[in-house]
């Protein structure tokens, strides 16, 4: 079983963390990894996308000349794809891009990002980002800069480490995720993983499941209408 180095917010070693080999050192594998990456690329499209055809466009009722003797090819509507301001033919429709993709391939497309990093010594835990009672981007910036030097940096959270979210939100070399959020793209798109000792203990020891789960939010995901009856 791998291991890695626990740091303090102060950059020093505090012992060490086992890292389950069925998790942080499996092979990965490519062709799962681009699949699940450009199915998870193609459910964020909108596919809101569209154009008008030429039974769409305004206008375009009266027959522009006479059907013969101008020595012109016929022609019914200047609302026809071949005329200015006329209708688009073939253009696309609004549609849905999403792609079915099994929870097993997206578990072990996972998998294999997350041992990629690991092998590579791209994956860091600390025991916490910032300390007190206040959120300070200053101080958890301090943290990650001892921490790695990666130019962009995942850092992973635990859903009630509200403090480390405000105090990172704005970094734009930073991105956040909870542990229940961390994704195949998200690992692979930055350079580093790091994980906080209480999101890394809420990812390994998995979703939690069963008739006594509480769906919990932020105060700020709260909104003002939930009070409402």
């Amino acid at each position: 079983m791998t291991s890695v180095e626990l740091k303090t917010p102060a950059g020093k070693a505090d012992g060490t963390v086992d890292l389950p080999e069925e998790i942080f050192d499996v092979q990965a594998n490519v062709a799962l990894m681009h699949q699940v990456v450009v199915a998870q690329q193609a459910a964020a499209r909108q596919g809101t996308h569209d154009t008008k055809t030429r039974g769409e466009v305004r206008g375009g009722g009266k027959k522009p000349y006479r059907q013969k003797g101008t020595g012109r090819a016929r022609q019914g509507s200047t609302r026809a794809p071949q005329f200015v301001g006329g209708g688009v033919v073939h253009g696309p429709t609004p549609r849905d891009y999403a792609q079915r993709t099994p929870k097993k391939m997206k578990a072990a497309a996972l998998r294999g990002a997350l041992s990629d990093r690991a092998r590579a010594g791209q994956l860091h835990i600390v025991t916490e980002l910032v300390t007190g009672e206040k959120p300070s981007t200053k101080a958890a910036k301090s943290v990650l800069a001892a921490v790695t030097q990666a130019k962009r940096v995942l850092v992973v959270l635990h859903r009630d480490d509200e403090y480390s979210w405000v105090s990172l939100r704005n970094l734009p070399e930073v991105h956040l995720l909870w542990a229940d959020q961390l994704n195949t793209y998200d690992v692979l798109v930055n350079d580093d993983v790091v994980f906080t000792k209480a999101a890394y203990d809420a990812f390994v020891a998995g979703p939690v499941r069963g008739k006594t789960v509480k769906a919990s939010a932020r105060s700020g995901e709260v909104t003002e209408g939930s009070d409402e009856k």
